[in-house]
């Protein structure tokens, strides 16, 4: 069976309508942006996590706050909890890897900084631990999911659940709206307060 190129392009195009036309999710977008633009204005930072494709988002979107989306404005304070192979082993080795990105956020997170945590099925259990150490620890919490939230959904204060139950579709549409929420947080940091 071969992949159907245009039917997969048409099944995107379809996701990002879907996407556009959910006021819901839009208003929960702009939140989740808004969240992030006043820890930064407050001097904290931005923890992005996940696994897979999601670790790459994580360290792609990390990138573009410490670095820039579109707009010439000061480095701002971002890490993913993705990066570093030798804490991950570590931490999987000795902990489990149920445990590679709460200790983390023990070590890194501080009160009203912001955790976000991508998962395709908000099922994951070491984004679900992550989630549970970071309210712990007075972090906000903001989820990127696929169409349920799943069970990190109740462990958000903002869940941006994809309008999708296919994985790679999820991962298309987080990456959209992981520029949207960077493209946001550019605005607003560099417009005057």
């Amino acid at each position: 069976m071969r992949l159907d190129i245009k039917g997969e392009i048409g099944k995107t195009v379809a996701l990002l309508e879907a996407l556009a036309g959910d006021r819901e999710l839009v208003a929960a977008i702009a939140r989740a942006a808004e969240m992030i633009a006043a820890a930064l204005k407050a001097g904290r930072k931005i923890l992005f996590l996940g696994n897979g494709g999601s670790a790459a988002d994580a360290q792609h979107l990390a990138a573009e706050l410490v670095g820039r989306l579109a707009l010439e404005r000061k480095a701002l304070p971002a890490l993913a909890l993705t990066a570093d192979t030798s804490v991950l082993t570590a931490l999987g080795n000795d902990y489990g890897f149920d445990q590679i990105f709460c200790r983390q956020v023990e070590a890194h997170g501080q009160a009203d900084d912001v955790l976000v945590a991508i998962s395709t099925s908000g099922r994951s259990p070491n984004v679900l631990a992550a989630l549970a150490a970071a309210r712990q620890r007075g972090l906000a919490t903001i989820g990127l999911a696929g169409a349920t939230g799943g069970d990190m959904a109740e462990l958000c204060d903002v869940c941006l659940k994809m309008p999708s139950r296919e994985t790679q579709k999820i991962q298309e549409a987080h990456i959209v709206v992981g520029h949207i929420i960077c493209g946001l947080v550019e605005q607003a940091i560099a417009s005057p307060a």
